[in-house]
């Protein structure tokens, strides 16, 4: 298994472009082969804090997600809506 973490601090004023585009990515990210879990959550403290966590089969199965067409169309454009800090880590499960 492959958890993905995607923390993304959303620029002042664009917080709902992005949770449009986001909402695009969880809603078709879920119906993709070899997707366990996809989910956005909002930051308790900051609204403007948001990550993705994503739970995959495999990295042939998130290689897969990062060629769909709305991976390709909406992540430049959700890129353009936040800080360059924000930060993707990916995990494999050991236990």
């Amino acid at each position: 298994m492959v958890v993905i973490v995607a923390k993304s601090i959303v620029k002042q004023g664009k917080l709902e472009a992005f949770k449009a585009l986001a909402q695009e990515m969880v809603e078709k990210s879920r119906e993709e082969e070899g997707c366990i879990t996809y989910q956005l959550y909002q930051d308790i403290h900051n609204d403007h804090v948001m990550t993705f966590i994503e739970e995959w089969e495999n990295m042939k199965a998130v290689e897969a997600h990062q060629k769909t067409e709305h991976f390709e169309r909406n992540v430049p454009k959700m890129k353009a809506l936040r800080h360059p800090s924000s930060e993707m880590t990916l995990y494999k499960k050991l236990t």
